[in-house]
């Protein structure tokens, strides 16, 4: 027993203090969200790239920088910005000491992105390599670290390189396995940046992005012509700015930003927003319409700059903001009163455009009375079967869970991990279900092909059980705002039949829920397609390279296993699958892509247009588990 006692003491032996280097590579998450490959938009590969760019944007929002310049050669980022340059003689600093920078003085960074001081420090300690130059009046100095380890502190020396700080990293491939960047998120971020700040030249890899009519822009982006009801409402004021309009689709397309920060789960502001502008219409059409009548189909973006903002996490995704300065409006009422000035104003302006949003409204209106009916039978019958609903395995954290007094960041990092599987038949969900991780991941069978319910209004939603079932699983009737699982990923066989029911689950997200998609909530799940192994190795390979090569590296005719479906992938086996080394591959919808005529191509009734393309795109692929077969 006096053994015992001596593992478990409890003295001044048992308190350790980790330096900060130690506590980010330690805690990554804490800083950085997730880990992950780079499949997902809030990956911590691109928050490293983010928190280099913010420092960049502060400066140009204080007044010094019009240019950015970002290179991304496979896994090297460099970012050069034509800034002040930091003080040269707190380069090593300003990137290596926690809670070490300028923002702590609101005169200096009155509202900035960052103000506690982590963010190049966290890239700094989660990179196999960084290094930090600055340019200041005809000096320059340099620095360069290992993992956070201080390299080399090169001397200042005379330059003739325009003012700015230029930044080279190499993210640790032991932190972030298998890491690839997603240029297509780049791209969405970048553009961001240029549409909240008009003027502002970002160069990517050779690519210019600037924009001269802010959020004007950006709902220019995101919207098709002919499908809004009416022109955008661009209304700009001293710290907001808000564009929005309508169009056909379901559901609320929302952008908030504060400071430049695009906030993707939303917060005080955007909350603020959303009764804004439910207040100021029904006041303006003096009727007390429905706020999901009003809201419904709606496309905006607004943005505020906050004094000194606070966010519920160090990946600053969303806003606890509950006022605009220190002694100031709360944020509730600097947008109402906004709204009602300026929203008021433009529609009494604007008859054309206040009849169409009407139109809009009442549409709205009878399509949801249309449905009370049919939505109260459906909702009782998915209330009953929810009691004993054998086709979702739940988890235990959820996405839309409230934060606990303690442990804020390690719930919230499970909140975004927070995964449902669609999977056919019992076979692939009983696999899942065996191997799953029960905190964050749950797991939705569907029965069979699902309905290809292109064309057909949402009634369908309520009168087919299992999209009603799935509904209800997500949380996602009455929009995006209760969303349960941050990750939806479509788990099917890499059959024909599999990406037939790819292709009918996503047809049902784009019709009747497009924002899972746009927002990039929606995933494939990508599993192996063969085995390679011998005594000593087992090989997994997602393609025919990858396994060419295993056979290769094993050499002496290895065991080669074809994988035909989920369901012969042993629970043991779909554990490592579906892992923190998961490989998803985001469903992206490119911008500006016309939705419906996306859906009318694929799943419409124009056979020959589809039969003409499947010839001449035809590739017939030969699987070689064998010899090559030769001519």
């Amino acid at each position: 027993m006096g053994e015992e006692k001596e593992i478990f003491a409890y003295n001044e032996d048992s308190i350790k203090s980790l330096d900060w280097r130690e506590h980010i590579r330690l805690r990554p998450g804490m800083y950085i969200g997730k880990l992950g490959d780079g499949s997902a938009p809030d990956d911590g590969i691109y928050v490293l790239v983010k928190e280099v760019l913010d420092n960049c944007i502060d400066e140009h929002m204080m007044g010094y920088g019009k240019n950015i310049a970002i290179t991304i050669e496979e896994r090297t980022v460099t970012i050069r910005d034509y800034g002040r340059g930091i003080p040269l003689g707190k380069l090593v600093d300003v990137v290596s000491k926690i809670n070490t920078g300028a923002k702590y003085d609101s005169k200096a960074f009155q509202k900035s992105v960052g103000l506690n001081g982590v963010g190049t420090k966290a890239v700094n300690a989660l990179s196999n390599y960084f290094k930090v130059e600055s340019y200041r009046d005809g000096r320059t100095r340099a620095a360069e670290f290992e993992k956070g380890n201080l390299l080399k502190d090169h001397k200042e020396t005379a330059t003739q390189e325009s003012n700015g700080t230029f930044v080279t990293f190499i993210p640790d491939d032991t932190v972030f396995r298998n890491f690839h960047f997603i240029h297509e998120y780049l791209d969405n971020l970048l553009w961001n940046y240029c549409y909240l700040n008009a003027g502002l030249v970002i160069t990517f890899n050779n690519k210019r992005y600037v924009s001269k009519n802010g959020l004007l822009d950006l709902l220019k982006r995101k919207t098709n012509e002919d499908e809004i009801r009416y022109p955008i409402i661009h209304l700009k004021g001293e710290d907001i700015e808000v564009a929005l309009t309508h169009n056909n689709d379901y559901g609320e397309d929302i952008f908030s930003f504060v400071n430049g920060q695009y906030t993707t789960q939303g917060g005080t502001h955007q909350q603020a927003f959303r009764e804004a502008f439910v207040k100021t219409i029904r006041d303006f059409y003096k009727k007390d319409y429905e706020a999901a009548d009003i809201r419904q189909s709606i496309v905006a973006a607004v943005a505020v700059r906050v004094q000194e903002p606070v966010f519920e996490s160090q990946t600053k995704t969303k806003l606890g903001s509950q006022y605009v300065s220190e002694g100031g409006q709360s944020m509730r009422n600097f947008i109402a009163d906004f709204f009602a000035k300026e929203l008021d104003n433009f529609l009494h302006r604007n008859p054309s455009t206040s009849d169409a949003l009407k139109k809009r409204i009442e549409q709205s209106e009878k399509e949801r009375k249309e449905l009370s009916g049919i939505r109260k039978l459906a909702n009782e019958r998915a209330k009953k079967a929810n009691l004993h609903n054998k086709k979702l395995r739940d988890c235990r954290v959820h996405f839309n869970d409230d934060l606990p007094a303690k442990n804020k960041e390690e719930y919230i990092l499970a909140k975004n991990k927070s995964t449902i599987f669609i999977t056919e038949g019992d076979s692939a969900s009983g696999s899942i279900t065996k191997s799953r991780q029960v905190e964050t991941q749950a797991v939705f069978s569907l029965r069979g092909k699902p309905l290809n319910c292109f064309g057909l209004t949402k009634k369908v939603v309520y009168e087919n059980e299992e999209f009603n079932l799935l509904q209800h699983a997500l949380n996602i009737e009455n929009g995006l705002e209760d969303l349960r699982y941050n990750n939806i990923v479509i788990a099917t066989d890499a059959d024909v039949d599999g990406m037939h029911i790819r292709l009918l689950l996503m047809t049902f997200f784009l019709q009747f829920f497009p924002d899972l998609v746009k927002q990039q909530h929606v995933y494939i799940l990508e599993t192996p397609l063969f085995r390679v192994r011998n005594k000593q190795q087992t090989i997994y390979c997602y393609d025919e390279t990858e396994k060419q090569a295993a056979m290769q590296k094993l050499g002496s005719k290895p065991e080669i296993t074809r994988f035909k479906g989920l369901g012969e992938i042993s629970p043991e086996e779909f554990g490592r699958f579906i892992s923190d080394d998961m490989r998803l591959q985001p469903v992206i919808l490119e911008q500006g892509e016309h939705i419906q005529n996306l859906l009318e191509y694929f799943m419409g009734k124009n056979t020959m247009e589809r039969q003409e393309f499947i010839i001449d795109n035809l590739r017939i692929e030969l699987d070689l588990i064998d010899e090559p077969v030769k001519a």
